[in-house]
């Protein structure tokens, strides 16, 4: 709407009637750069000796917030792991049993088993009980600060023991 006021305006249309006056006085003319713009901003901003926001460095790290960040890194990790699982199925020549025993073949340690298989049944399990979380959210229950941390060390529980009783299978 402003930029179509700025062109009328520029051509003549809106200026011949006054109360078109009213619509354009207040816009900021298309001659003015991005540069300009933001001089104009931090030096209002100086003037009115506003504070800077804060950098994220001087935030306390909390449960909540620590939760919020782990649950989008486990999503965006295993929808990278299940894709690129696909697209090496899809990609390479064999099936998977002939895939399956060349691991096999490798005689890779127990520790590095455990390894992979604490990396795989962690990000799952963590994924899968902080978006039956959220689920709970939605329906609008546990916004309340002790019952987001209380849930918040309960999904961290369930998903270290359904990792460690995944490791024995």
């Amino acid at each position: 709407m402003a930029l179509l006021l700025r062109t009328l305006a520029r051509q003549g249309v809106c200026t011949s009637k006054s109360q078109y006056n009213v619509l354009f006085r207040h816009a900021v003319p298309m001659g003015t750069t991005a540069k300009e713009e933001m001089d104009k901003f931090w030096a209002k901003n100086t003037k009115l000796n506003r504070p800077v926001s804060p950098h994220i460095t001087i935030y306390k790290w909390s449960v909540p917030m620590m939760m919020s960040i782990t649950h989008r890194g486990t999503g965006i990790g295993l929808a990278g792991a299940v894709s690129a699982f696909a697209m090496a199925a899809l990609v390479l020549p064999e099936n998977y049993p002939y895939y399956l025993d060349l691991i096999h073949s490798l005689s890779i340690g127990p520790y590095l088993i455990v390894l992979a298989k604490l990396g795989i049944s962690f990000p799952l399990s963590f994924h899968t009980f902080n978006g039956i979380r959220h689920l709970r959210w939605d329906i609008g229950k546990g916004f309340k600060i002790p019952e987001v941390y209380r849930s918040g060390y309960t999904v961290i529980g369930l998903s270290v023991i359904t990792s460690v009783a995944l490791l024995f299978m």
